[in-house]
């Protein structure tokens, strides 16, 4: 199983053009022909292409050069060279491609797409080109131009409908399962999501949602506590936060609380989103009167909690209604 990765920086080269020929035509009593040396062909692009197939950037590697091919040189009889095959580096949608040299966003891939990042260079002209009133029989043809290496910096930030965000252990990765056809890692202790993982509710043939699992908040993720960062950033771009709050741990409201600081200290734009407050493992409270009590306290907040466990099911109707509202 590949590692997650969403960060990577690789090496892309587009084709060199080949070179023109310098041929003179030889038939049969013509002793001297004239020039007939083809054009070069021109070098292969080196192309970007987002597919929804693709889920990180595991698959690229920095230590290898992503190389189109050179054009191919002229040859007599006025026949032009190939050109060069151009090579294409998929990459999942959400990724965005950086200069090595600065943070400037040179493209961003919101949908399937593809983007040329480095153009094959012209093929050099064959002497026949050369063919003038003054020069009947030009000796020389353009070299192909060359291309030079280009570094880029790739960065993946997941585009989903919404996001679940919680503590560790507070439940996300099973009720991602619940939800959408996601197999993600379910177990009982902290951190048993390391990577984030998308999953697809499927409503009818025609709609489906995405729904992401970031890997657990603690406090202070935002200054790198616990994974830190790593993961903060495929939030930005969800419609919808889903905040999965554990009940059996007796102190939801102190989750949610931290949960809103992380993320306020991350983007500040975020607490402007669209969200749901989802109170899991209501199947492990042995007295229902402590989650009435919550679900009344966060009520005088003007917050109304959906009580579901995603173990057990109960209350995912409920809560894929209110995600399909929000949407």
């Amino acid at each position: 199983m590949h590692k997650f990765i969403d960060e990577i920086a690789i090496r892309v080269k587009a084709g060199d053009g080949g070179a023109g020929c310098v041929s003179y035509r030889r038939e049969k009593y013509i002793p001297r022909g004239g020039p007939d040396g083809g054009d070069g062909g021109h070098g292969g692009n080196v192309y970007i292409k987002a597919d929804q197939n693709i889920l990180n950037l595991s698959h690229l590697r920095k230590d290898i050069l992503y190389h189109a091919q050179n054009g191919r040189g002229g040859t007599g009889q006025n026949k032009s060279g190939k050109k060069g095959e151009d090579i294409i580096i998929k990459v999942p949608i959400g990724t965005q491609i950086f200069n090595e040299t600065s943070d400037n966003i040179i493209h961003d891939f919101l949908d399937e797409e593809i983007y040329c990042a480095a153009e094959g260079a012209r093929g050099g002209k064959g002497n026949a080109f050369f063919k003038s009133a003054t020069n009947q029989s030009p000796r020389f043809a353009q070299p192909g131009e060359k291309t030079e290496e280009i570094k880029i910096n790739l960065s993946l930030k997941l585009i989903a409908d919404a996001g679940l965000v919680g503590m560790p252990n507070a439940g996300k990765s099973t009720l991602l399962k619940t939800l959408t056809r996601a197999n993600p890692k379910v177990g009982n202790y902290p951190f048993t999501t390391l990577t984030p993982n998308l999953g697809v509710l499927e409503i009818d043939n025609k709609k489906r949602i995405f729904i992401a699992d970031i890997p657990g908040i603690i406090e202070g993720a935002s200054r790198g506590h616990g994974l830190g960062l790593s993961f903060l950033k495929h939030i930005e771009r969800v419609k919808v936060l889903i905040f999965v709050l554990d009940v059996s741990a007796a102190h939801v409201e102190e989750e949610l609380k931290i949960l809103r600081h992380e993320l306020e200290e991350y983007n500040p734009q975020l607490l402007k989103r669209p969200y749901i407050v989802a109170f899991n493992k209501v199947d492990l409270l042995a007295d229902k009167e402590f989650l009435n009590e919550w679900v009344m306290s966060f009520e005088k907040e003007g917050i109304h909690p959906l009580p579901i466990s995603a173990t057990k099911k109960e209350g995912i109707h409920d809560l894929i209604e209110e995600i399909k509202k929000k949407l």
